[in-house]
């Protein structure tokens, strides 16, 4: 499992601009402006080999007054710092400490959980005398960074890892993966029917399904075997919008459905026929999409809905799932049993496809093809010239592209190559992505 750090502390003292700096985005609103950040927000991360989710939290006040805004922010941070591995208390070098501080120092302590204190907005300070006082919170040596700079960051980074226990160190061999046996999450909005289609196959009442939304708490994991073929069945809480999680034990649900999802080599994504294609499933596609995990989708409660929904249906995954094309879909019904033979086929078909090798003289021969049938569009004084592809990497694909101009070729000519590479391959279920790499011109000075 990927490790989970949480980014806590007191208003306005950097979190988010600390959060971009990790997840190497911009997903985090950034401004002056105190209390900007009120929902916990989640991005990956990446230093070396090791991966790790990061938890961006609003302001933290643990004694905030009974129906105002910062209790609810308070809530959320209780349940990031319940969900991590470890946590980076940031306090503001600049501002000094302050009486919210050593709140907030008081409960991290009581909680004992691994923590790091980081003294955000160092940049150009010297470290001595102005980060003194900082010792006063009891939580160690502090860590002068500036996440606005990028100062201090690696070292933050390193001791955060380090502090998680069970974390192999970086340097460490991975081990290896065993493809015999497929890893399948079942995701989904919460109340689509993902206990009852995986106690469906078990043929027991394996987990608990029930008509109530949010009835999984965790990600549920159940070896299986079908037709010699090993797999393992992960059962996740249903993701929904942040503002219909009220349940305290709910939001502890959501790293770990994330979790799972990366963890997993195929992922089922099902649909509720009886409610449509929502916002919230084109979330969860999007994030498995991002994940790069093989997708399968089925719409259950088929059986349910009419001729008439049936084609609302219908039409809404042509929309708004547009960017699942390459995965099959499947209709069915968990509770009747039916169509649920053809989603394995798809599930295997889908897994070999996301570890399917590609020799480098095909590619580059498929490529060659592809640009003597329809050669990118010249860009300025130059036309972007591709001379040989090989394979980056697998689960997802990942094909890499060599030539000169590359960085000029739009996004339309690469979907055309991803759709040639995709039928030559027989690419069905899986993401594929392409990488270019540009030669530099020696002489260019």
């Amino acid at each position: 499992m990927k490790p989970v750090i949480a980014l806590v502390g007191r208003p306005n003292v950097g979190k988010s601009t600390l959060f971009n700096r990790l997840t190497s985005s911009r997903d985090a609103i950034v401004a002056d402006f105190a209390g900007l950040t009120r929902d916990r927000h989640y991005g990956n991360g990446r230093q070396g080999r090791r991966e790790y989710i990061v938890i961006d939290t609003g302001g933290f006040e643990p004694d905030a007054g009974e129906g105002s805004i910062y209790r609810e922010m308070a809530k959320q941070t209780r349940q990031a710092v319940a969900e991590s591995d470890v946590v980076i208390f940031v306090v503001d070098a600049r501002g000094g400490i302050s009486a919210q501080d050593h709140e907030i120092g008081q409960y991290l302590r009581r909680l004992g959980k691994p923590t790091i204190l980081v003294a955000n907005k160092a940049e150009g300070m010297t470290q001595g005398l102005q980060l003194v006082e900082f010792y006063e919170l009891g939580l160690g040596e502090v860590i002068p960074v500036s996440g606005a700079h990028g100062q201090g960051i690696r070292t933050m980074l390193d001791l955060a890892l380090e502090a998680i226990p069970g974390l192999p160190p970086e340097d460490e061999e991975e081990p290896e993966i065993d493809t015999s046996v497929i890893r399948l999450a079942v995701a989904g909005r919460p109340n689509v029917g993902k206990s009852t289609l995986i106690n469906v196959w078990l043929g027991e009442e394996r987990l608990v399904a029930f008509d109530l939304p949010g009835t999984t708490r965790d990600a549920i994991s159940v070896p299986f075997e079908r037709d010699g073929q090993k797999f393992e069945l992960i059962d996740t809480a249903g993701l929904r919008r942040k503002g219909r999680v009220f349940e305290a034990i709910e939001k502890f649900s959501v790293v770990k459905t994330l979790q799972a999802i990366e963890n997993a080599h195929v992922v089922l994504l099902l649909l509720d026929a009886e409610q449509g294609v929502t916002d919230q499933d084109a979330h969860i596609a999007g994030y498995i999409l991002e994940s790069g995990r093989a997708v399968v989708l089925a719409i259950n409660k088929w059986d349910a809905v009419d001729a008439y929904q049936r084609e609302q249906v219908e039409r809404q995954i042509e929309t708004r799932l547009a960017f699942l094309k390459f995965a099959s879909l499947h209709l069915i019904s968990a509770k009747k049993r039916q169509g649920l033979g053809p989603v394995w086929k798809s599930i295997v078909l889908a897994q070999k496809s996301a570890m399917r090798k590609m020799t480098t003289p095909v590619l580059t021969r498929l490529l060659l093809e592809a640009t003597a049938f329809q050669a990118p569009m010249r860009s300025g004084m130059f036309r972007p010239k591709m001379r040989y592809a090989h394979q980056g990497g697998m689960n997802p694909p990942v094909i890499v592209i060599h030539g000169n101009s590359l960085d000029k070729v739009p996004d339309a000519y690469k979907r055309f190559l991803e759709g040639r590479f995709r039928k030559a391959f027989d690419l069905v279920g899986t993401p594929l992505r392409i990488e270019f790499k540009t030669s530099d011109n020696p002489y260019k000075d």
